[in-house]
């Protein structure tokens, strides 16, 4: 293995090397585990006393209050520049557009003669939603998971994100969280968040599903919670990318690219594959130029330290490696990049060629921003409108109807030996009422 000052690179690495590579920057597991399980535990005991304790602990602010105040909300708004508020808007209108898209008419199916059978959609009653707001605060994850659950219908949404040193959230957040309709929002950070949010507390409200990204430790709170009953999206940790590149790239794009997801965080991972040798190289050195102008090098610099270039001669074994490590976040920028978005079968979201850029997706396209990470892609899909709703399957039946299927159903009931699944319907047919 050769190393530059940033990411590693690999060259045709064998298929019994895939699975050692595509391993994500993670903390020691069983500390993780336990520390987030003791936060839960706390929670679950001493509700809202517990999250003010955490809060001075991990965010260094002590609250006497732990929701935001509708003053605290307009006052904020008002710092909003307006050129912000317009992007926010645009963002908006796209994504609204993307998910009402998504609604689906109710499909009635006959699938025997007086047999019929159709889903009800409901929106989940109450959700949570987990805003990550310390040194990045991620307002655009409030327009992604606040406007599918408005379209869905939900009756009440709680928002929980981390306060500033100075007890405040962030504005632009507030504003994000306003124009989704979203009023009961709290300063609390952390696995801690998680747990109001799963048990509730005094002051917050318990929902029946959690939304959101987050750290290791929001993830594993996630997680544990999940085993517990309350539902959650997705397990969405620290962010990723994967780029395909082919020798027609521009290293410019490549290297800004991989810098916009290595900005998240220190345990953020990007990945470069290419058949180009010659692109590995001139993406490393843009890299190590673009690097130079980001505020938040230092942290960019710590995730790529954990990244690779991954050089394959063979395109086979480069998709087939991609579908392997199945990333967040894939882009595409080759020539032939549709037909190999054909061959992709693990992939939270894909962009296609030179101008699509992940950053569109993460702000205003209109696609959801919420992903699988760490390989669950391989199993789940994104934030969409569905996430926010469950379906209720309905059947009815007519006098005729049960005749045609009864005994069928009752054959069925007799071999597994559920006598009154069965008597269920010799009553119905031998005495039928009109």
């Amino acid at each position: 293995m050769l190393n530059t000052e940033t990411m590693k690179i690999e060259d045709n690495p064998s298929k019994d090397k895939w699975k050692k590579l595509c391993e994500r920057p993670q903390l020691e597991l069983e500390y993780l585990d336990s520390s987030v399980r003791n936060i839960l535990a706390r929670v679950k005991k001493s509700g809202d006393e517990a999250l003010v304790e955490f809060t001075k602990q991990f965010d260094q602010v002590e609250l006497a209050e732990l929701q935001v105040t509708k003053k605290e909300i307009a006052e904020a708004i008002k710092f909003i520049p307006s050129t912000l508020k317009s992007a926010i808007e645009t963002a908006t209108k796209n994504i609204e557009k993307f998910h009402q898209a998504q609604k689906r008419e109710t499909l009635e199916v006959e699938t025997m003669p007086g047999i019929m059978c159709w889903r009800k959609s409901v929106a989940i009653d109450k959700v949570g939603i987990y805003i990550p707001g310390g040194s990045a605060p991620l307002f655009s994850t409030v327009l992604m998971l606040g406007i599918p659950a408005k379209l869905a219908g939900c009756s009440e949404v709680i928002l929980c994100t981390p306060p500033s040193k100075e007890g405040k959230v962030n504005a632009a957040i507030l504003y994000a969280a306003s124009i989704t309709g979203i009023t009961k929002i709290f300063k609390v950070g952390g696995a801690q968040a998680i747990a109001a949010l799963a048990y509730g507390t005094k002051s917050i409200p318990a929902v029946y599903k959690i939304f959101g990204p987050g750290n290791q430790f929001v993830t594993k709170a996630k997680q544990l919670v999940n085993q517990e009953g309350t539902a959650i999206d997705m397990p969405a940790g620290p962010s990723e990318v994967l780029v395909i590149a082919d020798e027609f790239a521009d290293p410019s794009f490549l290297a800004a690219d991989l810098l916009s997801q290595a900005e998240h965080g220190a345990d953020s991972q990007v990945v470069l594959v290419t058949n180009s040798k010659k692109i590995i190289e001139q993406t490393s050195i843009e890299l190590n130029t673009q690097i130079e102008k980001l505020p938040r090098k230092e942290i960019a610099r710590q995730a790529l330290n954990n990244s690779l270039s991954i050089l394959f001669d063979s395109e086979v074994d480069m998709m087939g490696f991609v579908n392997e490590y199945a990333p967040e976040h894939l882009i595409i920028n080759t020539k032939n990049c549709e037909q190999l978005a054909a061959t992709v079968i693990n992939a939270g979201s894909i962009f296609l060629g030179s101008y699509s850029p992940e950053s569109v997706g993460d702000y205003a396209a209109g696609t959801n921003h919420t992903l699988p990470t760490n390989g669950f892609a391989k199993a789940y899909s994104g934030v969409s409108l569905d996430s926010f709703i469950k379906y209720i399957t309905i059947q009815k039946l007519t006098q005729q109807g049960l005749n045609n299927i009864g005994s069928a159903v009752e054959e069925m009931a007799e071999a597994e030996q559920l006598k009154a699944h069965a008597e269920a319907i010799r009553i119905r047919m031998s005495n039928p009422k009109n």
